[in-house]
């Protein structure tokens, strides 16, 4: 049976845009200030036109009613207030930030994003992810996505006082940090459903995250995918990467700053 490809949104890029940057799975957490502070100066002093977040950008979300005076959501969206005034922003849910929603969207002034999506940049198309909806040979947890992407899930999950959903939050991020003891390897896409998704977005190039393995792969003639770094400044070996569009092709560089 051949893959199952879902409906792929389609974004054109502004006619002025000369520039646009990629970054995704920063997993910003009040405590890890380093990080935040590295995306932070990138935002507002990059010199693309539009800035595309591809997902896990937040260590957790548990609801846009989180941005709370003095919480670090509220600093988040600061942030993104001042880098929206300079440039485009636009995010799409990882498997951390899912509930991310249009009431903070709105008050960033960024634009969501359905996964997947082709952006239709300097005449081509590249197909953009997330990336965890590919990773089909993670069983478990291609479960639970389908479990809490339904709206039932998530209107049940929103209902619940806030305080409890960020106990609830605490003890994911702990059971994430565990994890990331125990060297336990994420799983990768499925070759055959990145083609089969590459096929009907008509696009040569999947760009996505998740996976926190940045390479190129190759996948055939003319196709390939890009796969984003994950950020942590706070890592023995630091790590940062912004993976950068222009007519002349994709580029990884360091984050900007003053």
């Amino acid at each position: 049976m051949p893959p199952t490809v879902p409906r792929i949104a389609e974004l054109d890029a502004a006619a002025a845009w000369r520039t646009v940057d990629f970054i995704s799975d920063l997993h910003l957490h009040e405590a890890e200030p380093a990080t935040f502070e590295a995306w932070r100066q990138h935002l507002l002093h990059t010199p693309a036109d539009a800035v595309f977040l591809l997902g896990d950008i937040f260590e957790v979300w548990v609801g846009d009613d989180a941005v709370q005076p003095g919480s670090f959501e509220a600093a988040c969206q600061q942030v993104l207030q001042q880098a929206s005034q300079r440039r485009a922003l636009f995010f799409m849910a990882g498997n951390r930030d899912f509930l991310l929603g249009p009431r903070f969207a709105q008050a960033c002034g960024m634009t969501l994003l359905a996964d997947p999506c082709v952006l239709v940049f300097a005449g081509q198309r590249w197909l953009l992810s997330h990336g965890d909806a590919l990773c089909l040979d993670d069983h478990d947890y291609m479960r639970f996505r389908a479990e809490v992407r339904s709206p039932a899930w998530q209107q049940a999950f929103l209902a619940r006082p806030l305080a409890e959903r960020l106990a609830l939050a605490r003890q994911l991020r702990a059971q994430s940090e565990a994890r990331k003891r125990s060297g336990e390897p994420y799983a990768d896409l499925d070759p055959a459903a990145t083609l089969a998704w590459l096929q009907a977005g008509n696009a040569p190039c999947l760009i996505h995250g998740h996976t926190h393995r940045p390479a190129r792969h190759l996948l055939g003639p003319g196709l390939s995918r890009e796969v984003l770094s994950d950020w942590d400044l706070h890592a023995p070996q630091p790590r940062a990467e912004v993976l950068r569009l222009e007519a002349s092709g994709l580029h990884r560089v360091p984050p900007a700053h003053p």
